[in-house]
């Protein structure tokens, strides 16, 4: 199956949870927090602005970016999970 993101829409794939401390303890499930890390596996075309014209993404596919915690919808694809933010919601590009 094939994922393509319209508008503004970026797929992100999220790095796991961490599972451990730096110290070395193991973390349970609930005490885990959510992934804010990952690679882009596809963006959109970008919004159109008041004349029609396309703005183009600032993201492309596999950079690594940070997304905030709570923005997003996780989608399913085969046994794949991907994350579909906004250009907007994307706080930084990681080198």
């Amino acid at each position: 199956m094939k994922l393509e993101v319209l508008n503004d829409r970026v797929a992100i794939e999220l790095d796991a949870p961490e599972t451990e401390t730096p110290g070395g303890i193991v973390l349970p499930d609930n005490a885990k927090d959510r992934p804010t890390r990952g690679v882009v596996v596809c963006a959109g075309s970008g919004n159109l602005n008041s004349w029609g014209k396309r703005i183009p993404l600032l993201v492309k596919e596999g950079d690594r970016v940070m997304i905030g915690k709570y923005v997003g919808d996780d989608v399913e694809v085969g046994e794949r999970t991907f994350r579909i933010v906004r250009e907007e919601d994307i706080l930084a590009k990681v080198e």
